[in-house]
């Protein structure tokens, strides 16, 4: 079937105009970059001994988008292969060892392979993925030494909650979800008469939910839930042997202890909803032991429709459920002591529990936190550090605990607040234990931390080592690149000091290193290639200004190579890519993450291409949306986007590289809100591009971004937000793009279309480009040529001619 990208046009008339044109590409100097092959997907095993090399298109199709779709509780399935229709398939895979650069094909694979669910056995010496026929998913073995492949089961695996299989501890088994021998046949919705209305019910309980998509309909709806999830558990040998472990269920998570001794088992259960998804339908969690053995029921979790208000209020009862990792066969759990509701006062918030098998005993409670649990790191028996959050303050809180003990009074380790990247401590390092699991990496009293090193001056990636017994910090290595970029990936080995990193340049595409920290020596693993040749000399800077009240902000500037930066005599049109960002206080807004020495990357998600093309870019500027105290960040929205992009201009305008009466600006998601916002309140610019957006804040009535506020509490924020609600003071030129099979919540396909509607309705320049077959993100190689075509017509037009 041949799709056509379907266009609407603004026209002199009240009747709308289609323009059915044909599939476009964009200009050669854009095309040249667009149309490139992207390097494969590194995956190394825990020794780094060997590496896993996985090649896939640099685009999905049309044609792998225009596949069957059921649209199930937040899911979207293919109800042909039963599998996610929203997957992205490797076609190739390949084997090296990480110290030999020799690259070897693995031999066996299926032909036109479609490889997903790629996974390690514990023992690092096979792999396991999927393979997507045209009918169904199978399983497949490799063997890592001799990089040969087999297959161990026919097409009839069950991939549609993701990755249908498990690994058994032994090495010598997978646990795979497979479809029902007695499988229900799908209901045509289209055929199959209702025997009645589809009825829902409110209780009179407050419950603020999001305006989510893809969600169950009614009963037909419900009995295909049924047909595509259920699934049955079989015991798969390396040899293709089954035995069948559990019967039909709706199986939505397993997971095997340490130990490998007991599975942790849940199971999706009814009543189902019409308002949320199947994440949020009842969920049953029990213990078996692997020989299938009921053990213990250890969960249960009703219908969650009704949510507390808030960012920081969670569901009631036990969540966070997990094994524990540096344990044989303990369980972990959440509970809130505030029944998840953020606006109750108490003294703590959630308190922390450890549940050893065989579960005969009582839990039993290690720890209380004052504000919202957020995470937890395992080390030993008497070592972890738990940390707590609060979204209000921006408060996050790390604690050094003993899980042994009731810890009344844990050491608080760092008290921060969590936007400032600055004092960002860093990650903790882990390595794998006795049980294959991962645990804090201790040695000699001491852990280590790998950090971003983001600073005033500059981006400083480096390694600290916190010692348990003084909580004194020793920093071990820090980069010193001015010219690269380093990433530090992991410690490889403690006592040499080795480390794996990632280093790029701007014009130097990211590549893996072994980075010894005492005597600074590179060692490097891969050799990928700058696949961006003809813009590896463009001018790039990470430019500072300040916003009108004092804000430092940023953006990195993109001009041509050739351009003559000191007599300044051409002044360019400028691009503007952003995206807001909400902050409490000044200073964690005026924070800069970017790098000049990031590789340049262009894609869909910029404008960087049209350097190429005469334009001056600057692309991530800096929107921050700041509310001090008790104000909101949303109080004051559209004074703080304007004096945003004011401050981008100017500062542009004062280092003399612009025309600033030819400027545009664009952004994706809540970036189309903002650059509808910028054009209808402000004078700044001579058009803009706005990508599956949200224009009308009452179709999301319970929330958006970070607004945690209702419609009926703020009316007149969310009215004066939206661009829809002031379509009548829009006058510039707009191209608004949008996936006609959004699934993102509350960017619908609907808010461009009557977005559109209202501008056309009142005269404003505008066009509508509704990409076939795309969700929220474009990944259709045709769809993302076109629209670079779109782009650049629409710019040709209304912004350098």
């Amino acid at each position: 079937m041949k799709l056509r990208c379907f266009i609407v046009l603004l026209c002199s008339t009240w009747s709308w105009a289609q323009e059915n044109v044909t599939y476009q590409n964009p200009p050669a100097e854009i095309m040249n970059l667009a149309d490139y092959q992207r390097a494969p997907a590194v995956s190394m095993d825990s020794r780094k001994e060997f590496m896993l090399l996985s090649y896939r298109s640099t685009y999905k199709s049309l044609d792998d988008l225009n596949q069957d779709e059921m649209r199930l509780a937040g899911l979207r399935i293919n109800p042909v292969t039963n599998s996610l229709s929203t997957i992205s398939y490797s076609s190739n895979l390949k084997i090296r060892k990480v110290n030999d650069p020799k690259e070897i094909q693995v031999r066996g694979l299926p032909e036109n392979p479609k490889i997903a669910h790629v996974s390690w056995s514990p023992d690092e010496r096979k792999i396991a993925f999927t393979h997507t026929t045209s009918n169904g998913v199978e399983l497949w073995i490799i063997e890592v030494a001799s990089a040969s492949a087999k297959k161990i089961t026919a097409a009839n695996l069950n991939a549609t909650m993701g990755s249908p299989y498990l690994w058994k501890n032994d090495n010598a088994a997978l646990l795979v979800q497979m479809l029902p021998a007695n499988r229900q046949a799908l209901i045509d919705q289209k055929k199959d008469l209702p025997t009645g209305p589809t009825v829902s019910n409110s209780d009179g309980k407050k419950s603020q939910n999001r305006t989510y998509q893809d969600l169950l309909k009614n009963k037909t709806d419900e009995a295909n839930f049924d047909t595509m999830v259920s699934s049955e558990l079989y015991w798969v040998a390396l040899d293709g042997a089954k035995t069948l472990f559990k019967p039909a269920a709706l199986y939505a998570g397993m997971n095997f202890s340490p130990d490998g001794n007991y599975l942790l088992l849940t199971q999706i259960e009814k009543p189902y909803s019409y308002i949320v998804p199947m994440s949020r339908f009842p969920q049953k969690t029990s213990v078996y032991k692997t020989d299938g053995t009921f053990v213990k029921v250890v969960n249960e979790v009703p219908l969650t429709e009704i949510m507390p208000k808030g960012f920081s209020s969670v569901r009631k009862g036990i969540r966070n459920m997990s094994w524990r990792p540096d344990q044989p066969a303990t369980l972990f759990y959440v509970t809130a002591l505030d029944e998840g509701d953020a606006s109750k006062k108490v003294d703590y918030r959630d308190a922390l529990y450890v549940w050893e098998a065989p579960f005969s005993a009582l839990p039993r409670e290690f720890m209380k936190t004052k504000q919202r649990f957020s995470g937890i790191n395992w080390g030993n028996e008497t070592v972890a550090f738990v940390n707590d959050e609060w979204y209000d303050t921006r408060n996050q809180k790390t604690y050094l605990i003993d899980p042994s003990q009731s810890n009344l009074n844990p050491k608080i380790v760092w008290d921060l607040n969590s936007q400032d990247i600055y004092a960002d401590p860093g990650n903790f390092e882990t390595k794998r234990n006795n049980y294959n699991r991962y645990v804090l990496a201790i040695e000699n009293d001491q852990v280590f931390l790998l950090g971003n090193g983001y600073t005033k001056e500059g981006q400083f990636p480096f390694v600290d080592a916190l010692h348990l017994k003084t909580l004194k910090t020793n920093r071990l290595y820090q980069s010193k690149l001015k010219d690269k970029k380093e990433d530090l990936q992991a410690i490889v080995d403690f006592k040499k000091g080795d480390l794996l990193v990632m280093i790029q340049s701007k014009n130097e595409y990211p590549n893996y290193y072994f980075r010894n920290m005492k005597s600074a020596k590179l060692t490097p693993i891969t050799q990928f290639k700058n696949p961006f040749e003809s813009i590896k000399n463009v001018y790039k800077e990470v430019i500072k200004y300040k916003r009108n009240d004092g804000v430092e902000l940023s953006g990195t500037l993109y001009l041509q190579a050739n351009y003559d930066r000191t007599a300044k005599k051409e002044k360019l049109p400028l691009l503007i890519w952003a995206y807001p960002a909400e902050f409490k206080d000044k200073s964690s807004a005026g924070q800069s993450d970017k790098n000049p020495n990031e590789f340049t990357f262009p894609s869909y998600g910029s404008f960087i291409y049209w350097v190429t093309r005469g334009y001056a870019v600057l692309d991530d500027a800096s929107f921050p949306i700041i509310g001090e105290g008790t104000t909101e960040p949303n109080d004051t929205f559209i004074p703080q986007l304007v004096a945003n992009a004011e401050a981008a201009i100017n500062a542009l305008d004062q280092l003399g590289y612009i025309n600033r009466k030819k400027v545009a600006i664009g952004g994706h998601s809540y970036g189309a809100f903002m650059t509808a916002n910028l054009l209808t309140h402000s004078n700044l610019f001579a058009c803009g591009i706005a990508r599956s957006g949200a224009y009308n804040r009452t179709l999301t009535p319970f929330g958006f971004q970070s607004e945690q506020r209702n419609y009926w509490d703020v009316p007149e924020i969310y009215n004066g937000m939206s661009p829809f609600m002031q379509a009548d003071k829009m006058k510039t030129p707009l191209l608004l793009v949008h996936g006609d099979a959004d699934n993102n919540p509350g960017t619908f396909t609907l808010q461009s279309e009557r977005y559109f509607q209202a501008l056309k309705g009142l005269g404003a320049p505008a066009r509508l480009v509704l990409l076939p077959k795309e969700a929220h993100g474009y990944v259709a190689k045709e769809n993302i040529f076109h629209l670079l075509w779109e782009q650049d017509q629409f710019l040709e037009k209304y912004l350098k001619n």
